[in-house]
């Protein structure tokens, strides 16, 4: 709207002035039928007060409609500014939908979260909670507009939070004497949305502001607040679901460790940068020992106990490179990058006394045999060194179990042929 129209508005108006003239027309031939009725001498001071009168109306008349078309007006910026002030904000929540729909985690969701919520409410504070993988968390995923007021913790307790209790937005603000959270230590008023999709809830959004009237305008401004939510709702959702195809991809439902498949992508992975760098990439198979025994004796729920700790006693024992795989049943595969075969004949000792460290905890006998091979200590390549591992497992299953074995180092006419030597 032009200046030109919102002064136009504010006068009177086209429809003011044709009601003004038609009022004085009419004022007009009322006072010349008075002249003409009384005459010109007997009633001029009679026609000098009622013209008086009627000027005195039409005064009176103009000022209210005057008022009426300001007021009118009035009204119409302000449904204008209203109108204006609603589309921004739906433009920017398409954008933030659409930018959200690109995002591969949680750093990328909160930093769309954070550009949006600065534009469209730069005045106020706000932080961006998610859950961890075991749901008994949230954790601080984005924060921006921080201040001494507005301070926040790197976790949050659910069972601490009224929002998520209640599955609400909850307003806190202790100027205001409301019910706050147990997590609530600062002196802002804060809205909190949880962030609902397909019946669960993935994270928390969090926007304050330092007010006297904060809880008045948290109250105003809760729509455009639940409104983000919503859009970052579908998104983390989205993120999880992925997060959840991926590790069903690549690890062992029953143990957590990597399937087969991750495992030889990250073999010929491992192998060929050893081969650049003139590396070694070490291989370690391991088998449980009396497996299928404990199976009949103790029963299944028994065994996959078992192999769950086994493997959370390898993945402690080794470095974060290091590659666990569950290769088969309790067959057990093991890639260690830039390590020779001297090294991971100590580190497989090590495992293979924590194995056996399980058996008191669980009361029953648990014992695994080892064989190693390397690349190129022991073997060519990728396609290679696994049979030599195995065949290295073999020989220790031989020897009585419970012990480790290697693959015998590789002559100068490199030899394929798997051999065997006793370690230690």
């Amino acid at each position: 709207m032009d200046k030109a129209r919102v002064n136009q508005s504010i006068g009177l108006g086209a429809a003011g002035k044709r009601r003004l003239g038609l009022y004085s027309l009419q004022g007009l031939n009322c006072l010349l039928l008075l002249v003409v009725l009384a005459g010109p001498v007997q009633f001029v001071a009679a026609a000098t007060v009622a013209a008086f009168v009627m000027m005195l109306a039409l005064f009176c008349v103009s000022i209210a409609i005057g008022a009426r078309a300001r007021d009118e007006s009035v009204q119409r910026v302000a449904m204008f500014e209203d109108a204006r002030s609603s589309r921004h904000q739906i433009e920017e929540l398409f954008a933030m939908t659409d930018m959200l729909q690109a995002a591969e985690g949680h750093d990328d969701a909160g930093a769309v979260l954070t550009a949006t919520s600065q534009r469209l409410l730069p005045e106020y504070s706000g932080a961006l909670y998610v859950f961890n993988n075991s749901r008994d968390r949230l954790d601080l995923a984005a924060s921006w507009n921080t201040s001494e007021g507005f301070t926040l913790s790197n976790t949050l307790i659910p069972s601490s939070c009224w929002a998520l209790k209640r599955g609400k937005p909850h307003i806190n603000d202790p100027a205001a004497k409301t019910l706050c959270c147990h997590h609530h230590t600062h002196s802002a008023a804060t809205v909190e949305v949880p962030m609902m999709a397909r019946g669960s809830v993935h994270g928390l959004l969090v926007l304050g502001i330092e007010s006297e009237d904060g809880f008045a305008q948290l109250m105003k401004m809760r729509r455009l607040a639940r409104a983000l939510a919503d859009s970052m709702s579908l998104a983390l959702s989205n993120i999880s679901l992925r997060e959840k195809l991926r590790t069903q991809s690549l690890r062992d439902p029953l143990t957590g460790l990597y399937n087969r498949r991750y495992m030889e992508d990250a073999l010929d992975r491992y192998v060929s940068l050893a081969e650049r760098t003139g590396g070694a990439t070490s291989v370690i198979m391991i088998d449980l020992d009396n497996f299928k025994r404990l199976n009949d004796e103790h029963g299944h729920a028994k065994g996959d106990a078992v192999l769950r700790d086994v493997a959370a006693q390898l993945v402690g024992g080794l470095r974060p490179s290091d590659v666990v795989c569950r290769y088969g049943g309790e067959e057990i595969l093991v890639i260690l990058p830039s390590c020779g075969i001297e090294d991971a004949e100590l580190k497989t000792e090590i495992m293979r006394a924590r194995i056996e460290a399980l058996s008191e905890s669980h009361g029953v006998s648990i014992t695994a045999s080892f064989g190693i091979a390397s690349v190129p200590e022991t073997s060519i390549g990728a396609n290679d060194v696994i049979p030599m591992a195995d065949t290295a497992l073999y020989a220790a299953k031989q020897a009585g179990k419970n012990c480790v074995r290697i693959a015998e180092r590789r002559t100068a006419r490199d030899d394929t042929t798997p051999r065997l030597a006793v370690a230690g």
